[in-house]
C-alpha cells in the first residue's frame, strides 16, 4: 500500500506526538516485542502498552499463558489487569516498546496506515539494557517494515523469523499477526502463532 502523502500546510494540522510511555525492559528479557505506536489517548483504558480495550493482545496472552482469553481482562471496569500483565512479562522475560518514538497521526484513529514516523526508536539502546535478548518480534506489518528498513533485514512471513544483526548482535526477527480486531484472523489462530513463537524463544 502506498504511503499517505500530505501537503506542507496540511501537516501543520497534525502535530508531532512523542511516545507517551517508557520502554518496558526487564533486565532478564529474552524477547523484545515491538509494535508501531500507541493509539490516541482517548482510546486508552490503562497506562501501558496495547491499551485499547478493543485490541486483542492481552486476550491473546491470556490464551497463550493461561489457556483463558479473559485471564488478563478486567471486564467489570472495562480495562485490563495491568499488575498481572506486568508480573507475567517480568516472569517470562518479555520486553515491550515500539519502533517509532515520535509520529504524526494523519487521521485521528489507531490505524498504522495513517502514521507518519517522525523519529525511529533507538533499538540498539533498548538492546543494551537487555543483554540476554536475542529475539525481536514485530506485532504488525508497519513495525516490521520500519525495523527492516534500518537493518537490512527481510520482513519474515507471519509466524516465521529471519536473521538480522543490530549493533553487532545477531538476532532473530519474528513477525506476528496484528492484535488489532481489524486484522482478519480469529483470536485462536493469532494465539497459535504467538504460542509457537513463545515456545521457540524460551518464554513458554
Amino acid at each position: 500500500m502506498s504511503p499517505v502523502v500530505m501537503k506542507s500546510d496540511a501537516l501543520k494540522e497534525h502535530p508531532v506526538e512523542s511516545h507517551p510511555l517508557h520502554p518496558f525492559l526487564p533486565q532478564q528479557a529474552r524477547l523484545l516485542m515491538l509494535g508501531s505506536f500507541p493509539p490516541p489517548r482517548a482510546r486508552w483504558c490503562m497506562d501501558f502498552f496495547y491499551p485499547n480495550r478493543t485490541n486483542m493482545m492481552w486476550e491473546i496472552f491470556g490464551l497463550v499463558f493461561f489457556n483463558d482469553a479473559a485471564r488478563l481482562v478486567d471486564a467489570e471496569h472495562k480495562t485490563f489487569r495491568k499488575d498481572d500483565i506486568v508480573r507475567l512479562l517480568n516472569e517470562r522475560g518479555i520486553a515491550i516498546f515500539d519502533t517509532a518514538s515520535a509520529v504524526r497521526r494523519l487521521r485521528d484513529n489507531a490505524s498504522d496506515q495513517y502514521l507518519e514516523v517522525v523519529q525511529k526508536t533507538d533499538i540498539p539502546a533498548l538492546l543494551n539494557a537487555i543483554p540476554l535478548c536475542h529475539d525481536i518480534v514485530c506485532t504488525g506489518q508497519k513495525s516490521a517494515q520500519t525495523l527492516c528498513e534500518d537493518y537490512g533485514a527481510t520482513v519474515p512471513s507471519i509466524g516465521c523469523n529471519s536473521p538480522l544483526t543490530i549493533a553487532g548482535r545477531g538476532m532473530h526477527l519474528w513477525r506476528m499477526p496484528s492484535s488489532s480486531r481489524a486484522y482478519p484472523m480469529k483470536i485462536d489462530e493469532k494465539a497459535r502463532y504467538y504460542r509457537t513463537m513463545m515456545q521457540q524463544v524460551g518464554c513458554l
